[in-house]
């Protein structure tokens, strides 16, 4: 069941979808017209589940083109939406504005919820009582900031809501498009969805919040999250653009998939191989994709080029596709594409298959010896998935050199399809009695990973080195 939250601009709308739903997910800021983009966030009080819609402040009266579209996406979420939750200033008192919005409302046959936020203390509870005159129900006084009134609203929204049949949770791959400013993952959403759903502008950092958007392909359950653009960090100056790109990294870290959309005009750039980066260090499973073919079609030599500089400088090995949001042209296969990489993130391959592939291993490349020693790889077994996670005993886990180990890890892409997908490899001494490190949280798996090589063995590492001696690192966007 969905609840719509809804008023005039810089009334505390995300302020009390926050406090509401115990998060930090809306972006708050005392500016007007922060939000813009209708977003999604689960809720739940004395056992019932709902989602509340937060959306962008309506002004019937701004003419500026995003404020039109942001009056669309909130009309859109309550058309969605079993329930509004009309939320106006108690400082402010009865404003046109308000007015206006209350006769929408009453025009929408929608139950309505009147909540009078800014009530910071009971001596101001009283001033609620002038909301009457909207006629839209009985005020109910709250404070998003302190939290006065909000157990009474939750009650009231639980109350008003319809009976729902809950469904059971399902197997859902998680898509995270993601990238830097202005490349058109809003328009790559909305491609796939066949609708306007989000907003989409050529001004840089229109889309502010991460929002969650339910897809169906193919028989498949997706939720896919349009996220704000990320810029290197000494280049964000407000303090909007701090928050959007800190749910935008959050978004990454709750995703089983990420796409980093690029555009084929400027090619791959040091800030589109650094957000792939930061998607492989959550373990995401990771894809490159080079939007805006229409207009800037790369020759065949410059697509190779741009596929050989991300195997170069990405560990995943991520595939490089080609897409133009505008037009639709390869949408499908990206779509396509992400649902593949999911499906190996939890896939697993069966333990006879991986100890004869084991043995093609040592036979192809004989293993490293130390001081007359050699190495030898004993068993294979994958012990984890999402993403996969394997251990190989060895004889002597100090005579595994860094070299070896990518060796292996290279022939295990390119035999079972992983190429973008994060791969852990342990190499456990027999007889040690170690155990891998491991946790619930993806990211948390990964360090401990890189930690244990690292510290354990000189010899053997799982990161990529963003600062090579080809100015890798302090190249322009």
């Amino acid at each position: 069941m969905k609840v719509a939250v809804v008023g005039y601009p810089n009334v505390g709308k995300s302020s009390l979808v926050n406090r509401l739903t115990q998060t930090r997910e809306a972006v708050v800021h005392e500016r007007p017209g922060i939000t813009r983009d209708r977003k999604e966030i689960a809720c739940e009080w004395n056992g019932r589940r709902f989602t509340l819609i937060d959306t962008g402040g309506m002004d019937f009266q701004d003419e500026d083109p995003i404020s039109g579209s942001i009056r669309e996406q909130a009309q859109a979420g309550l058309n969605d939406a079993q329930l509004a939750l009309f939320v106006v200033d108690a400082r402010a008192g009865v404003r046109p504005g308000d007015e206006e919005m209350a006769d929408l409302l009453r025009r929408s046959h929608l139950p309505v919820i009147l909540a009078v936020n800014k009530i910071d203390s009971a001596q101001d509870i009283p001033t609620s009582a002038e909301f009457y005159r909207l006629g839209v129900g009985d005020p109910i006084a709250v404070s998003a900031a302190q939290g006065l009134g909000t157990g009474d609203l939750l009650d009231a929204i639980v109350a008003a809501l319809p009976e729902d049949d809950e469904e059971a949770d399902e197997d859902i791959v998680r898509l995270a498009i993601i990238g830097r400013p202005n490349v058109g993952k809003s328009t790559l959403v909305n491609q796939w969805l066949g609708s306007e759903r989000v907003i989409v502008s050529d001004v840089a950092g229109t889309t502010r919040d991460a929002i969650d958007l339910p897809l169906e392909f193919d028989g498949r359950k997706l939720v896919v999250v349009d996220t704000a653009g990320m810029r290197r960090q000494a280049k964000v100056q407000e303090s909007v653009e701090y928050f959007t790109t800190l749910r935008s990294q959050r978004a990454v870290e709750r995703a089983d998939v990420a796409l980093v959309i690029c555009s084929a005009e400027d090619g791959l750039t040091a800030q589109d191989l650094r957000i792939a980066e930061l998607a492989m260090q959550e373990g995401c499973a990771t894809a490159l994709v080079l939007n805006k073919w229409d207009e800037f079609p790369l020759t065949e030599d410059d697509l190779i080029h741009e596929r050989g500089r991300a195997s170069k400088k990405l560990r995943l090995r991520p595939k490089v596709l080609t897409a133009s949001a505008l037009t639709g042209r390869n949408v499908t296969r990206i779509l396509q594409e992400a649902i593949v990489l999911g499906d190996r993130m939890l896939g697993r391959i069966p333990t006879p298959e991986l100890n004869r592939f084991l043995a093609e291993c040592a036979q192809a490349r004989q293993p490293p010896a130390k001081q007359g020693h050699r190495l030898k790889l004993l068993y294979m077994a994958q012990i984890g998935e999402r993403p996969p996670r394997f251990a190989i005993q060895v004889n002597s886990r100090s005579r595994v050199t860094r070299d070896y180990a990518y060796f292996v890890e290279n022939r295990l892409r390119a035999r079972y399809g992983l190429d973008g997908v994060p791969v852990i490899i342990d190499f456990n001494e027999r007889g040690s009695g170690r155990r891998a490190p491991g946790g619930d949280h993806r990211a948390d798996r990964l360090k401990a990973v890189q930690e244990e090589a690292f510290t354990e063995s000189a010899d053997v590492g799982y990161e990529v080195d963003l600062e090579d001696d080809d100015g890798f690192e302090g190249d322009e966007d």
